[in-house]
């Protein structure tokens, strides 16, 4: 589920960025979940934001704060 899963895909995967933001994995693979399966429907919590974004600067990984908005488009999918 976007955004959450493109997010996840160019910082390395799901371990990656769990070690990242400093949760277990399970919680990261919630991300690309739907919410009427216990996951956030493809939202990335915005307490992780700044650490992913600095972690995209330091890996030298496109991302921007713009790419965790979730669209119509994301929804609609």
């Amino acid at each position: 589920m976007e955004p959450a899963s493109s997010i996840i895909d160019r910082l390395g995967g799901v371990a990656r960025v769990a070690e990242i933001v400093g949760v277990h994995r399970v919680r990261v693979s919630n991300w690309k979940r739907p919410k009427s399966a216990g996951g956030t429907g493809g939202r990335v919590p915005q307490s992780h934001h700044v650490k992913l974004l600095a972690a995209a600067e330091r890996l030298g990984v496109a991302l921007s704060a713009a790419d965790f908005l979730v669209t119509s488009e994301d929804v609609a999918s």
